[in-house]
């Protein structure tokens, strides 16, 4: 690999900062693209026509107003969005070590099977017994879900992991209203959680008191008590706790059983935060270390499209005591036949989180994931992703600190605190590793270390991809430590887009163009 980056068809024709305001040219596969409204023409037809003098309206309405959309012909908007999709980054086009998000392949089968018109074609208002097939898969998928955590009530109504977190914690609260244990307001949560965490308890009527992992990356049993007993002596007055397990370092619980039946003796529930499922199925049930009530991302752990690619999933998963609490509808088998639980079913429920019943082709897609993989198949998929990250955390350990001790799970934890003394911050190793045409890891999460580089390779990725990102780790390190460095913040220079300002566009965010005429400003 040479100083600047690794040898990579994306680099070969670097521009320099002059090119920027280039408004339509291209060099070789690098495609420089306006916005649309820099490529309209004055004398191009668009969307606005102009009307004619002596046109007339026949039905009697007023003459429609301009649009205001770009006058640009039908061939230059279809090569605009074109070109723009060649800058989507994606698990297709490249290695994506998205630590906290597990940006993983998603098999084309899943596609497939989601666009069948009998999953694709129908409506949530359609009669039940004209959609059995599809209620059949709910059932299915709940079973899955339920034989994988070990937690036998499923609901997947929730939309996204943010709503399970809400639908989990919203059952806690409605059993203990119910239960008439209104005294319990706190929720105890590590200050390493996800910050959906804290935000869902608040959003719930509690208030959270936080447990310190500063020194191991994991929750103490001394910790916790002294958060559990710190107002009432028998915790009378702690209504659950918010852990994520693995956590957000990477790290597995190893005191987890131990802290769920001093919570549990206390009255409390036991939420998990499912978002890291993925080092875990198949190889044990979060039920077997005392998990009350989970949400899981169906498309972070059971391979559906994430963020951008698609809707989320996030339906929860609860004990016995806590299915009568959960959100309704529940998909139920009488006989041969599927139906939805109905609303005035089950009144101890909290009620509907959102109409209808959650996001349907994630739910074909995960549980096409889940039958081709079968159970062994999901097992194996568990250990490689831990494998592959343990292999990043071994080559790395001695360029990269290594915040806490012994090996990780899925997702592998190094910060900058080495390569500060030579200048080199996270965020320029981040852009370096744009540069040499790679995703880069999460940064500066979790917040519980400074400069932070949460490394998840998912087990999806071949050695020799998860061996090019160590080589070129390994060389930011190596010419930190040489002291040439300067080229770290430039990068990256290959891209359509040099870097940003950070903070001046934070503090001054530009959201509309304009473009004003008399100044030629944009």
């Amino acid at each position: 690999m040479s100083g600047a980056a690794l040898k990579d068809p994306r680099n070969s024709n670097v521009h320099s900062a002059s090119d920027e305001r280039i408004k339509d040219s291209t060099r070789a596969l690098y495609q420089a693209e306006p916005l649309l409204w820099e490529k309209e023409q004055c004398d191009h037809s668009g969307t606005d026509w102009k009307i004619p003098d002596s046109y007339k309206c026949r039905t009697g309405l007023k003459e429609r107003a301009e649009i205001g959309l770009p006058q640009v012909s039908e061939p230059e908007v279809m090569r605009h969005f074109v070109r723009l999709s060649t800058w989507n980054y994606s698990i297709d086009s490249g290695f994506f070590p998205l630590g906290s998000c597990t940006m993983k392949h998603n098999p084309r089968l899943n596609e497939k099977l989601a666009r069948l018109p009998g999953f694709a074609h129908i409506h949530p208002l359609q009669p039940e017994e004209t959609v059995q097939g599809a209620l059949e898969l709910m059932y299915e998928l709940q079973s899955w879900i339920a034989e994988l955590t070990g937690l036998p009530g499923v609901c997947l109504t929730p939309a996204a992991g943010a709503h399970g977190e809400l639908a989990g914690m919203m059952t806690i609260k409605r059993a203990h209203v119910l239960n008439r244990e209104t005294q319990r307001k706190y929720v105890l949560v590590p200050d390493s959680a996800h910050g959906t965490n804290p935000a869902t308890a608040v959003m719930c009527g509690y208030e959270t008191r936080i447990i310190d992992t500063k020194e191991t990356g994991r929750v103490s049993v001394e910790a916790f008590k002294e958060a559990l007993y710190k107002t009432d002596e028998t915790g009378a007055d702690i209504a659950g706790m918010m852990v994520t397990n693995p956590n957000t370092c990477g790290l597995f619980e190893r005191d987890i059983q131990e802290l769920s039946k001093l919570l549990h003796k206390a009255g409390g529930y036991f939420y998990c935060d499912g978002a890291n499922f993925n080092a875990l199925v198949g190889k044990i049930r979060p039920s077997d270390f005392g998990v009350d009530v989970m949400h899981l991302n169906l498309h972070k752990t059971f391979s559906t499209p994430h963020g951008g690619g698609g809707p989320g999933s996030g339906p929860i998963c609860v004990t016995e005591e806590l299915l009568p609490y959960v959100p309704r509808p529940l998909v139920i088998k009488e006989g041969d036949s599927y139906r939805l639980e109905g609303d005035t079913e089950r009144e101890t429920s909290l009620g509907r989180l959102k109409g209808f019943q959650g996001q349907f082709g994630m739910h074909v897609r995960a549980l096409s994931y889940m039958m081709s993989h079968g159970k062994d198949g999901l097992r194996k998929v568990s250990e490689d992703a831990v494998l592959h990250a343990n292999y990043i955390l071994s080559q790395l350990k001695d360029d990269y600190h290594v915040p806490f001790e012994g090996p990780c799970m899925h997702e592998c934890l190094l910060t900058d605190k080495r390569q500060k003394d030579g200048e080199v911050t996270t965020m320029d190793i981040a852009k370096t590793l744009v540069e040499n045409g790679m995703h880069p890891m999460t940064v500066y999460f979790p917040l519980v270390v400074s400069g932070a580089m949460l490394i998840e390779p998912t087990e999806t990725e071949s050695k020799e991809n998860i061996d090019r990102f160590i080589t070129v780790m390994k060389q930011i390190a190596e010419d930190t430590k040489a002291g040439d460095t300067d080229k770290f913040h430039n990068f990256p220079v290959s891209a359509p887009r040099r870097r940003l300002d950070e903070v001046k566009a934070a503090r001054q965010p530009k959201l509309k163009w304009t473009d004003d005429k008399a100044t030629g400003n944009h």
